[in-house]
């Protein structure tokens, strides 16, 4: 019985990166369910290529924590719940870039905001479009690029280790927006925050978007 979704074939610059960004973007998007069951030989044949670099791209991800392997039952897609997103992932959000967006906060450089209103101008350009994927990426963009500017290479590290789970439900959010003109707005407030160098109204700025998220499957237009 064949896959229900056919996976292209990777990228030939990197058959390893190739293969993790297909899998990925297959996992993000749902179209690899959670639950579901991946196995080297059938990822090598769907996307013709060898095993080695699938293992290997497996192995990437299970470190991104979007697929775990089990002894004896091999490799299965890990779903982001809504009970790890409210209670891990915006928590540790929340902390990390109140932290980390107040450290930028006086080093940013009119460079630095001409950056950030560019990654916005992406958000727009991607909702017009309706690319959920752009949307997102466009997304996770903008706040690593604060992460960065910060000069907090701790914070850094953080982010980047939560990174590929976040994008899981800024994927997932991206569809859900009845104007999804809306998640550009909702970054100029935070560029605005920035700018106003207030650190009590920038918290509350950063604390209130980090918490708009789809919190129901109702609302994720499940």
């Amino acid at each position: 019985m064949s896959d229900p979704f056919p996976l292209p074939p990777p990228a030939l610059a990197s058959r390893r990166a190739g293969v993790a960004d297909v899998l990925r973007e297959a996992i993000t998007t749902g179209h690899l369910p959670p639950g579901k069951r991946l196995t080297e030989t059938s990822l090598a044949e769907q996307m013709g290529t060898s095993r080695a670099p699938v293992r290997e791209a497996l192995r990437q991800l299970e470190q991104e924590g979007l697929v775990v392997s089990y002894p004896y039952r091999g490799t299965e897609v890990l779903g982001v719940s809504q009970e790890e997103i409210d209670n891990v992932l915006v928590p540790v959000r929340v902390a990390l870039e109140r932290f980390a967006f107040r450290k930028a906060m006086p080093r940013l450089s009119e460079a630095d905001y001409t950056h950030l209103n560019s990654l916005i101008a992406g958000m727009r350009t991607a909702a017009a479009a309706a690319d959920a994927g752009l949307l997102a990426d466009a997304d996770i963009r903008f706040h690593e690029a604060v992460v960065t500017l910060s000069g907090q290479q701790h914070c850094l590290q953080i982010w980047r280790s939560i990174q590929p789970r976040v994008r899981a439900y800024f994927r997932r959010d991206a569809r859900c927006y009845t104007d999804p003109t809306e998640v550009a707005t909702q970054h100029v407030a935070l560029v605005d925050a920035l700018r106003g160098g207030d650190e009590q109204a920038l918290d509350r700025a950063v604390t209130a978007h980090v918490h708009t998220h789809f919190s129901t499957a109702q609302e994720a237009g499940r």
